[in-house]
């Protein structure tokens, strides 16, 4: 099973790349959000998920860990297969989280190729793992971040690897700026 994979990106389609790690290229599936950050020609590592099929082996790919990891906590989910989970990471993970904790199924059922019953499963299934409230301040801290780090000439490739790795406590626009800045 191939988990993780770094090299430089070969070519670019609507809904995956082509990553060339050395003298071999991976065709590996991507978010739309990821997939409109990334450029041809810019490395790239990314943590794996391979789905195989009668006919095929796909590869899905995703910045982090934690994004790996709530993928294949919704292919697990009977009816939700590896593309109908990247149509819902489509969306910003905390949304999701709150719709499912909200029990949402309006929110949900909006996702293409989720119908009223597979976003009640969805729900059920995954609510009493997503216990963790979501801190609603970080993500426009780390928005606001974004926008003076691509002032300073980064790309937001290189800005979403480095805030990745962002400690939980750095909550603070400026501190995520400095932090950032000495561990680029």
């Amino acid at each position: 099973m191939i988990a993780y994979l770094h090299g430089k990106i070969q070519a670019k389609s609507p809904k995956s790349i082509i990553l060339s790690t050395g003298n071999i290229g991976y065709a590996v599936h991507l978010t739309k959000n990821l997939l409109a950050t990334v450029q041809a020609t810019d490395e790239l590592s990314l943590f794996t998920h391979q789905q195989f099929r009668e006919d095929a082996s796909e590869l899905y790919g995703f910045l982090t860990f934690e994004e790996l990891t709530f993928f294949k906590q919704l292919i697990s989910i009977k009816g939700i297969g590896p593309k109908v989970s990247m149509e819902i990471l489509n969306l910003p993970q905390e949304k999701i989280i709150n719709a499912v904790l909200n029990e949402d199924f309006a929110f949900i059922s909006k996702i293409p190729g989720i119908g009223k019953k597979t976003a009640q499963r969805i729900v059920l299934e995954m609510k009493g793992e997503l216990t963790k409230p979501i801190n609603k301040e970080t993500p426009e801290v780390q928005t606001d971040a974004e926008k003076a780090l691509i002032k300073l000439g980064y790309n937001r490739h290189q800005i979403r690897q480095g805030l990745n790795q962002l400690p939980s406590e750095i909550t603070v626009t400026e501190e995520i700026i400095t932090y950032f800045l000495r561990n680029a």
